[in-house]
């Protein structure tokens, strides 16, 4: 296990809380960073492992696998804490996928996926869903949510396809794409939370660390306690 802490105090300054955020995307660390949430990042090493805990299920539906995989994160990564003796704070975890009627499309396993994916979302309306988890060992608490939000993307041309996959953007990206990137340009509208499609629903992340017992900084300021 790899521990990386993002916000560190100056020596000799008081650490002010912190949770553990158990992923490998920097679109969810960064976006823990708008709301002035300390992190420290816990990444499995074994990427096998970590692979293994996404495989779909046949005929799994999208909430249900979303959900799952993120429970199944977060214990993985309790366990972990717990065995490398680490102080306890709150855990976060997600997971993200992308459905497009009965069909989940997870991270495109090479160019030819990647562009296969984009061809069944040209021209029409898909759902993008976020499991959100977070748990805390000391207290023996969990909390959970699943956003869905709705994206429409606009008929793309094959030249368009190839571009963006050649661009190197799909990769590591459920459903092939990232809204806050090149892919934009495809995007003809949303329905639902910006930040969910990202990878990490900012209402419901709030309102579980807060749950959790995670002070938001700039609520705590305000007095909205």
């Amino acid at each position: 296990m790899n521990e990386s802490a993002v916000g560190a105090p100056p020596a000799g300054e008081r650490a002010p809380p912190f949770i553990y955020l158990a992923s490998r995307s920097p679109r969810r660390l960064e976006l823990l960073g708008q709301l002035g949430i300390a992190c420290r990042v816990l990444v499995d090493e074994d990427d096998a492992r970590a692979e293994a805990l996404e495989a779909f299920r046949p005929g799994e539906p999208p909430g249900r696998y979303v959900r799952r995989v993120a429970l199944a994160k977060a214990q993985a990564a309790l366990a972990r804490v717990a065995a490398a003796g680490l102080p306890p704070a709150p855990l976060l975890c997600a997971d993200t996928t992308v459905a497009i009627g009965g069909t989940l499309l997870g991270k495109p396993a090479d160019a030819a996926d990647a562009a296969r994916m984009l061809r069944l979302l040209s021209g029409r309306s898909h759902r993008v869903l976020t499991a959100v988890v977070v748990a805390r060992a000391d207290a023996n608490r969990l909390f959970e949510a699943v956003q869905v939000s709705r994206v429409r993307f606009c008929r793309l041309k094959p030249a368009e396809i190839a571009g963006y996959v050649a661009s190197g953007e799909p990769f590591g990206k459920a459903g092939g794409y990232a809204i806050q990137g090149l892919a934009a340009a495809f995007v003809r509208s949303i329905e639902g939370s910006h930040s969910g499609i990202m990878g990490l629903p900012l209402h419901e992340t709030a309102r579980l660390l807060r749950k959790a017992g995670h002070p938001i900084p700039f609520l705590e300021r305000a007095g909205d306690v």
